[in-house]
């Protein structure tokens, strides 16, 4: 199996999402990691949420499919839908070839930065997928 990326300048979830952190304050871009994509292996849909949609920390934003499994998506940060990876509807395998680039998935505006601090580190989620 190919060596995971997990980018030190990043923040995850327990659920394989990831947090960007973006040069507008109070915005990140999410996506799910490349422990997860590799996992999932060929992923065929995306279901994301439309622009303007709010979540609180943790709901299911939507769905992602692969030809083995569907599972959900949860949001890592509360806050609300800006900006929807369009890409992804046409051509959902930039998941596979890019999560961290073109295969990050929504642009949230974030309710409460302080949440920021209750997802993991690179290195308490390179420590959680040692594990599985």
């Amino acid at each position: 199996m190919a060596e995971t990326k997990v980018p030190d300048n990043l923040r995850y979830t327990e659920e394989h999402e990831y947090v960007m952190e973006t040069d507008s304050e109070g915005e990140v871009i999410v996506g799910i990691t490349d422990f997860a994509q590799n996992e999932l292996s060929d992923i065929v849909f995306v279901e994301l949420p439309d622009v303007g949609a709010s979540f609180s920390r943790m709901e299911s934003f939507g769905t992602i499919e692969a030809v083995k499994a569907v599972s959900d998506l949860y949001i890592p940060l509360s806050g609300k839908v800006i900006g929807v990876n369009d890409s992804l509807e046409e051509e959902p395998s930039l998941i596979n070839t890019d999560p961290y680039g073109d295969g990050w998935m929504v642009r949230l505006s974030i309710k409460d930065p302080s949440e920021l601090n209750q997802l993991l580190g690179p290195d308490e989620y390179t420590s959680l997928i040692a594990e599985d």
